[in-house]
């Protein structure tokens, strides 16, 4: 089977591959011609990786699934939220936006925070929607070199390390994306 990533987040398509069975090909919008950027105006995490689904969908006739991501802060009334990727400014850069985030938390001791990804699957003519939530902390330094976005200031709850401190496997394991995942491949398995 053949399935589109709406996605050209190198780091994304990898860590999404790596969990895929082999008898799913797997392509990103660079494989099927894609290089625009696709409007992300939804003001839910949920309406963005539809929007990117159905614009493949509509415009590419593919079947595909796409995903959006939010990080979301309890002592910043869910900040960043759907604004995640783009916290700091449109630049998208991950030590801003950390940058950011850590400054806004300076002083506050609730760290809690929630990461929620949203995989929307366009296949045959029908959409279904997965939902992955890991719960946990923002440190108060980044700690690690793996991962990407927000995975060194991001400690999941049960684990004493960040997202950026652990293997590509461990992760997939755990992570809201790893969780979005894991209910992907068990529809399509269906």
């Amino acid at each position: 089977m053949k399935l589109v990533f709406a996605s050209n987040n190198k780091n994304k398509i990898q860590e999404i591959k790596h969990q895929l069975p082999d008898d799913i090909e797997l392509l990103s919008l660079e494989d099927i011609g894609c290089t625009e950027d696709i409007p992300e105006t939804a003001d839910t995490i949920e309406g963005n990786a539809i929007l990117k689904a159905d614009y493949v969908t509509q415009k590419y006739g593919y079947n595909c699934f796409a995903d959006d991501t939010g990080l979301e802060v309890e002592a910043l009334n869910g900040e960043p939220g759907v604004y995640s990727a783009r916290y700091a400014g449109k630049q998208k850069d991950a030590n801003d936006n950390m940058d950011k985030l850590l400054l806004n938390l300076k002083g506050k001791s609730n760290r809690n925070a929630m990461f929620k990804t949203v995989i929307a699957l366009n296949l045959n003519g029908e959409q279904h929607l997965f939902t992955g939530i890991v719960n946990g902390v923002i440190t108060t330094n980044k700690a690690g070199d793996k991962g990407f976005g927000y995975d060194p200031i991001f400690k999941p709850e049960g684990l004493d390390l960040t997202f950026a401190q652990i293997s590509m496997d461990e992760k997939a394991k755990l992570s809201h994306r790893g969780r979005a995942v894991q209910q992907l491949i068990a529809f399509l398995k269906k």
